[in-house]
């Protein structure tokens, strides 16, 4: 579920009915791995000492092998099989594949192991019921004292975007913060904005998007 522009998918008019096998023709439909990293993700993990990172809904793994490339431990998760592998796949020929584990999990069953970091969903949407703040509470709680999570999601529909109802509300950071629910003692509030720019779509065409940004990071023990 994490998306770069070119994962917003704009075949699922007709959805099956189970979660995974849509994400699988999803996926086995793309072409290109680990080829390109969500910039807000960059902009913030740039500064950072490289650690431990959990990438929720890694899709085609652009974030997963960005931050390899930095010097990051990546724990890579995605509903999709054919997702991991070939995020796995794909970091080892690069050479950062000591650095990339890859895991297989429904997030609405299951969730990783471990102390992270930096925790990064972006775009972490889906078209299947998601109890999506209890996830990303989840996820903050498995961040290490000092840890960052950072939700990156929609605040507009592109034209290639699956979901074009003119109707649709998008949470604003302030809205996920809320439903998310985190305790002002123990996590902090370091950004939520709506910033604009220019994304590029599957086929190349581009448009001006709203990214709905949060940066949360857990105080000290």
């Amino acid at each position: 579920m994490n998306s770069t522009d070119s994962k917003d998918f704009t075949d699922s008019t007709t959805l099956p009915d189970d979660a995974q096998r849509f994400w699988e023709r999803h996926y086995r439909a793309q072409r290109a791995w680990g080829v390109r990293v969500n910039p807000l993700l960059a902009e913030t993990a740039a500064p950072l000492r490289p650690g431990d990172a959990l990438d929720l809904g890694c899709g085609t793994g652009g974030d997963t092998v960005w931050l390899a490339e930095q010097g990051w431990h990546v724990t890579a998760v995605d509903i999709s099989g054919t997702a991991v592998a070939r995020v796995r796949e794909r970091a080892r020929e690069l050479g950062f594949g000591e650095r990339v584990a890859t895991q297989r999990h429904d997030l609405a069953e299951s969730f990783p192991e471990g102390r992270f970091d930096l925790v990064s969903a972006q775009y972490f949407h889906t078209p299947f019921p998601l109890l999506r703040a209890r996830v990303l509470r989840t996820a903050a709680h498995a961040l290490r004292p000092g840890g960052l999570l950072l939700v990156v999601d929609h605040g507009s529909a592109a034209p290639w975007s699956w979901n074009q109802d003119p109707d649709v509300h998008y949470p604003t950071p302030d809205e996920t913060a809320a439903e998310i629910g985190l305790d002002p003692g123990g996590w902090s509030v370091l950004r939520a904005d709506m910033p604009r720019r220019r994304a590029t779509g599957p086929g190349g065409e581009t448009a001006t998007v709203v990214d709905n940004v949060l940066l949360v990071r857990r105080g000290a023990a």
